[in-house]
């Protein structure tokens, strides 16, 4: 739905211990119970948190590496011959 066409609620802010809180009108509460929150021309935009969406889900889209790594310490020379 369109921003424009979005019922417009007033709803309270409080304190919850050392943050602020606000409470959501039940018509627009938001699914789960997580939220990225950020800053945008001077309003706090609410998203929330889709299962799946992130890092891991990102990784299990792309294909397996198919080149050879060197193992680690392959050249690296003794861990004790470092001078600190």
């Amino acid at each position: 739905m369109p921003a424009s066409h979005r019922p417009v609620r007033r709803a309270r802010l409080f304190r919850n211990g050392a943050n602020q809180a606000v409470r959501i009108p039940r018509e627009l509460e938001l699914p789960g119970d997580e939220v990225f929150v950020r800053a945008e021309n001077g309003s706090l935009i609410l998203e929330p948190v889709t299962p799946g969406r992130g890092l891991l889900r990102l990784l299990a889209k792309w294909k397996p590496i198919a080149d050879q790594f060197p193992e680690v310490d392959e050249g690296s020379g003794r861990d004790d011959e470092v001078d600190l």
